[in-house]
């Protein structure tokens, strides 16, 4: 009795942790090949840590971000990360540290530049 108002009935139905989803299609403000999105990456990557928050969480999110969208689901779930954009770009850790991640770390932009070769 008195269990439709606890919380585990407020979250059961996944109604605590958000679905997360592929990000909108974006442009970068001019194209860019392929290794320049991967510097930027890296260097994004390489200096997240410093933005405060959790290395742990860092590498659940990067983890997250090279990985398919199931896969991406667990890794989110699993490391406890609060979702509040569902395209992963503003996240939360259970300490209530802010993450957020540029676009260019989640998708390609669509005027990447397809260098010959590739």
């Amino acid at each position: 009795m008195g269990c439709i108002g606890s919380s585990q009935a407020r979250n059961e139905g996944g109604a605590g942790r958000k679905k997360i989803k592929k990000p909108k299609p974006w442009a970068h403000t001019e194209p860019i090949t392929r290794a320049q999105l991967m510097n930027m990456r890296e260097e994004f990557w390489d200096t997240s840590p410093h933005y405060g928050g959790q290395r742990e969480i860092w590498d659940a999110l990067r983890a997250a971000a090279e990985a398919e969208l199931t896969l991406a689901q667990t890794i989110i779930d699993s490391a406890g990360v609060i979702v509040q954009n569902r395209d992963l770009t503003l996240c939360w850790d259970e300490r209530g540290a802010k993450y957020e991640l540029p676009r260019y770390v989640l998708s390609e932009p669509t005027n990447l530049i397809q260098e010959q070769g590739q």
